[in-house]
């Protein structure tokens, strides 16, 4: 018999009644160090005393009116968003996927707008993950995520990750883009080269097509700069971002400057709950602290010690852990072949931590951006504890 809530997920049997800062809570009051972060988007923590301040604050006044009037939240935010980035305007969506799709839509909108209506594939990569949507996993095309979902939603071209040579090659006449994660996530934790991604502006440039970067996962602190392109120097047409930007609460955005969205007039998008007054209120109270002078700089120093931590535990445990690979404080650890992620996952779990697993046998490290030295060491006790009895046995 089916369960009432649809069986989707592989869950793991734990329920947690709360949360403080680095850690949560289960139902029996054990501890957990959470370096899951709910897969990248408890930013600031649990129970964030600002962020729970702004969102009770609105509660008390406004939950929803709807896209049909003005929200100041939007237009503060969208303000803030405009004046760190690359970006001119903003839309605001409820997720990550939906921030994903409005930024296909922009650049096809963009080459209908500007004459070129030939022009609607985009080019995607290989293990890239943008969602759940139909057209998100027809542009990943891994089997884990379209088997018995057919037929794809046409119009995406993949390439592997990395290959100047296959990504030239498959620009056509059709091309009105390239979308790209500046580290793919689900995808193995594996960073773009910074030389790869300035090409494929180049690239962009040189064929009048749009780029648009996924920083879902990557965005809002998490690789100790605001966004993780910006480690290259470059900047995109468009960029989906979601997760970090609300801390908890579902919010996402898709950023375009005022060339792309030229094509964005009324009527072309909406939605009913996107940019709703309780999400802005947190994601305006997120960017508060994101945004404070040395708040970046102490998710980089943060991010450069666990990283000189864990790599001498992989010198240690060659037998459990292969690679250390990431940025700032989105870290993966690869492991050996001999050894299952999900095992280690599940032993460190039953040591009181939580990661997340990713794609080429690789083990997620996401804590919050305000993680200190203590939860540091606790973290790589654990796993050094865990990898030195899973090598023993």
């Amino acid at each position: 018999m089916i369960p009432a809530v649809m069986p989707t997920y592989g869950r793991a049997d734990l329920e947690f009644e709360r949360g403080e800062g680095s850690y949560l809570f289960d139902r029996h009051g054990r501890r957990y160090l959470d370096f899951a972060a709910g897969v990248a988007v408890v930013s600031l923590g649990h129970a964030h005393p600002h962020l729970v301040e702004a969102l009770t604050a609105q509660a008390r006044k406004l939950w929803h009116t709807s896209n049909l009037y003005r929200v100041p939240g939007q237009e503060v935010l969208a303000r803030r968003l405009v004046e760190l980035t690359f970006a001119d305007t903003v839309f605001f969506t409820n997720s990550g996927v939906e921030a994903w799709e409005c930024g296909v839509k922009v650049v096809r909108k963009y080459q209908n707008a500007t004459g070129n209506p030939e022009r609607w594939r985009v080019i995607t990569v290989e293990n890239a993950f943008h969602g759940r949507t139909m057209s998100a996993i027809s542009a990943a095309k891994q089997e884990k995520l379209v088997k018995g979902f057919g037929p794809l939603v046409e119009g995406f071209d993949q390439v592997a990750f990395g290959n100047l040579n296959e990504l030239r090659a498959a620009i056509t006449h059709e091309t009105a883009g390239i979308s790209l994660e500046p580290i793919l996530g689900e995808g193995g934790v594996r960073p773009a080269a910074v030389d790869y991604l300035r090409a494929l502006r180049e690239i962009c440039d040189e064929f009048g097509i749009l780029l648009l970067l996924d920083e879902i996962q990557t965005g809002v602190g998490r690789t100790g700069r605001l966004f993780a392109h910006e480690w290259a120097g470059i900047a995109p047409d468009v960029m989906c971002i979601a997760k970090g930007i609300g801390g908890g609460f579902p919010v996402g955005a898709c950023l375009a400057t005022e060339r792309a969205a030229v094509g964005m007039t009324p009527g072309t998008h909406g939605s009913t709950y996107g940019g709703n007054p309780l999400a802005m209120a947190v994601a305006n109270a997120v960017l508060d602290v994101v945004a404070e002078p040395g708040f970046l700089a102490r998710v980089q120093e943060t991010g450069d010690l666990l990283r000189r931590r864990l790599e001498a535990t992989v010198r240690r445990h060659p037998k459990v852990l292969a690679d250390l690979r990431g940025v700032g404080l989105m870290l993966g650890l690869k492991v050996a072949p001999a050894v299952a992620n999900g095992k280690v996952i599940e032993a460190l779990r039953a040591q009181g931590m939580l990661t997340v697993p990713a794609g080429d046998n690789v083990i997620r490290l996401l804590p919050p951006l305000t993680i200190g030295e203590a939860e540091i060491e606790e973290a790589v006790s654990t796993i050094d504890r865990v990898c030195g009895e899973l090598g023993a046995s």
